[in-house]
């Protein structure tokens, strides 16, 4: 711990020595001590975690502080640690030598039950973390005790507004204020002290659509960006800054152009107009390419960089039925920070079909391509390539798959992609590989600069596909997936059970050869992100709850802890007091998450702090009550393959398939209670579960409705049930 003649003694460097000795002959020494104290000083001298000095720590955190931070990572002040999303930490206090020796140093409960996605922001031992509905944690990590909490208190019932759980990926730190997006689409900037309210932007540009954010904002030169997501439901993407002070708009670029018979907003705009065809109305469905994670920020070069999403729908032959590249749908965008301005592009899936999103977290690097140094983008998207692209002009380096591929062979030397033509099929079915959940989703990775290679959490999650004929704009349709709650994807998710198997793996990946060095084989898809330190370590949480460490250049397991439930958030590492801590915040979910599982136990959304030598109790685990497959409900065996249908529109999409899948944060319905499922109408209808975020479906379905789903359900669990 800093002693007081420390802080006295930094305080008083820039003081000239003659006046100081002036000052102590007339003052006297006590009252020079006091004299000195200014107030980031005193604060430095109230007890930590107080109000105090919780504002003279966050007050000093701007984007200076966040680059100077770089060259020791004691603290972690960004949802990525730094700007360049590293998630390298160059604390070695844990290492290969001493990790068998973590130990819980304390946990703290999150109140929540849904997916929890964060990352940690920490500085100076204060800790800021979001729970699910964008419920904000102050944490002061010195005792692992709550400061305060603050709900923005989004409408639960509003919950299926957002394709992929009620999640929240973390906040941004800036000047004594912390940013976070609610679920809503509010933009919230607290007092980091005490988390009183200072300011709140409605973000949304109409609230027809079911935008959302689910992204972490990102902080720099006194502008706030943030993101929204809402592809599936027909929204039009965009970034939009905001004046970290104020929250006034700064500037606002959309990733797609809008009704094409009205000015464009600017120049690139009017470029990506020309790839797509209007025949296919596509402003109609919004055109998608909503901005929904990353995006990251050189300070050297003053740009920024935006992952953009899918389009809207999914299927190019609805959305633009000539063809064409579909700008700036699954793209990298760099964009002045100062104006928002476009700079450069470099699409990745060109005219994407398959929602193979862009907007997987990407990573800032300075390596040695052809033995020349090179400012580089390090990308691992949906489609299942590991791109290297020149972060200065946007120039395509290489491109490699890092898993199974089915829809291109590979990448030319001008960075487009070789694709197969049985991919784009029109009207036949067939097994997307990658999936909609995308060979690498969200997750973040990491990159260590001593190793030189990624940390990938890659997965494969099968679903067959089939395109659809025409497309009816956000009207809910029989077998159309989530077609209720308003998907809009364009295409039929099967029932046909895939060829391909499910899997989930870290892998370590040298992105200048291009190739796996090692990997980690996993029992499920959905583990969560990787932290890599100067220990010669990589941490990550695993969809069947566990907190693990390797070696990262030989990827041994060197040590694992149990988590109550899967963890699909990254790690963070930071220094207090000398000591150096690993905290991961966990809480099963996300779209995965929401009705698969792979762990017998279940916990609530909690904070894991670990140390050398810790000695806190885990928490207790519940084991996970999947219940018996249903029996009791009476059915017309004649009502099941409508049931069907209606289901797959109102029902898959969280709780999945029921008796097969075991259900995730929610319950699937196949392990319901018969008196539950007998009174199906009354929880369907203006039912008991809002508050938990089920839509009410009055108006959207009819008592006859409910009663087919019965029969489907039912009927699932009588043909899955085991024969005597």
């Amino acid at each position: 711990m800093r002693k007081p003649a420390d802080a006295v003694r930094t305080a008083i460097r820039p003081v000239q020595q003659p006046a100081i000795r002036l000052v102590a002959r007339r003052l006297g020494a006590a009252a020079l001590m006091a004299a000195l104290l200014t107030p980031a000083v005193a604060a430095a001298q109230d007890s930590k975690g107080s109000a105090a000095h919780i504002r003279a720590v966050t007050g000093a955190v701007d984007s200076a502080a966040i680059v100077a931070n770089v060259k020791t990572t004691k603290d972690w002040p960004s949802y990525g640690l730094d700007y360049a999303e590293t998630r390298f930490s160059k604390l070695d206090q844990i290492n290969t030598e001493n990790v068998k020796q973590l130990g819980l140093q304390w946990s703290y409960s999150l109140g929540s039950e849904r997916g929890v996605e964060a990352t940690p922001v920490v500085v100076d031992g204060i800790m800021y973390v979001t729970a699910s509905w964008s419920v904000v944690h102050a944490i002061d990590t010195r005792t692992g005790k709550k400061l305060w909490t603050f709900d923005p208190k989004v409408d639960h019932s509003k919950g299926y507004r957002g394709c992929c759980d009620v999640v929240n990926r973390g906040v941004a730190l800036y000047k004594g204020k912390v940013f976070v997006g609610a679920y809503d689409g509010r933009l919230i900037a607290l007092d980091a002290a005490t988390g009183s309210k200072a300011w709140e932007i409605d973000t949304l540009i109409d609230h027809e659509h079911s935008y959302t954010i689910t992204g972490a904002p990102r902080v720099f030169n006194g502008k706030v960006v943030i993101g929204n997501g809402g592809a599936e439901y027909g929204a039009r993407g965009y970034v939009t800054a905001y004046d970290a002070e104020t929250g006034k708009q700064a500037w606002r670029w959309f990733t797609v152009p809008g009704d094409p018979s009205k000015p464009f907003e600017d120049e690139s705009m009017e470029k990506a107009a020309k790839t797509w065809d209007p025949a296919g109305k596509w402003w109609l469905n919004g055109g998608g390419g909503t901005a929904w994670d990353t995006i990251t920020f050189d300070p050297d070069l003053n740009l920024i960089y935006v992952g953009t999403g899918n389009g809207s729908p999914w299927n190019r032959h609805l959305r633009s039925p000539a063809g064409g590249d579909n700008l700036y749908l699954a793209s990298i965008v760099a964009l002045n920070a100062d104006t928002g301005k476009y700079v450069w592009h470099y699409q990745e899936t060109p005219g994407d079909n398959w929602d193979y999103t862009s907007t997987q977290p990407m990573i800032l690097a300075d390596i040695a391509i052809d033995g020349k140094p090179r400012k580089v983008i390090l990308h691992a998207p949906k489609n299942g390539f590991f791109f290297v692209i020149d972060r200065t002009d946007g120039k395509f380096i290489s491109a490699k798959n890092f898993v199974d591929v089915n829809w291109a062979t590979g990448y030319d030397s001008n960075g487009r992609p070789i694709e197969v033509p049985e991919a784009r099929s029109a009207d036949k079915s067939f097994d997307a590989i990658p999936g909609p959940y995308g060979a690498h989703n969200w997750h973040p990775m990491s990159f260590n600069p001593q190793t030189g290679l990624v940390y990938l959490p890659a997965q494969g999650v099968p679903v067959n596909l089939t395109g659809e004929k025409a497309l009816t704009q956000n009207k809910m349709e029989p077998f159309k997936f989530g077609s209720t709650t308003g998907w809009n994807v364009g295409f039929t998710l099967n029932a046909v059970p895939p060829k391909n198997l499910p899997f989930g793996r870290l892998v370590a990946w040298d992105p200048v050869q291009q190739k796996e060095v090692w990997r980690a084989e996993y029992v499920s898809p959905w583990n969560g992100g990787t932290l890599t330190t100067a220990g010669n370590l990589v941490f990550q949480g695993t969809a069947d709850g566990r907190f693990v460490a390797y070696n990262a250049k030989t990827g041994e397991k060197l040590w694992e802890s149990p988590l109550g439930t899967g963890a699909v958030a990254a790690p963070a590492t930071y220094m207090v007091d000398g000591v150096q801590y690993v905290s991961i915040a966990v809480g099963w979910g996300g779209v995965f998450g929401i009705s698969a599982r792979a762990t017998e136990t279940e916990a609530p959304g909690t904070v894991y702090t670990f140390a050398v030598g810790g000695k806190a109790k885990m928490p207790e685990f519940a084991k996970y009550q999947m219940g018996n497959l249903l029996t009791g409900i009476e059915y017309d065996p004649k009502d099941v393959a409508e049931g069907t249908a209606i289901y797959v529109a109102a029902c898959a999409t969280c709780h999945g398939v029921p008796g097969v899948d075991r259900g995730g944060n929610v319950k699937n319905l196949g392990y319901s209670t018969t008196d539950r499922i007998a009174h199906l109408k009354d929880i369907v209808f203006k039912g008991p579960f809002r508050d938990k975020g089920m839509p009410d479906f009055t108006g959207k379905l009819t008592e006859a409705d409910v009663v087919k789903i019965q029969a489907f359900i039912q009927g699932t669990a009588d043909a899955i049930r085991p024969k005597k």
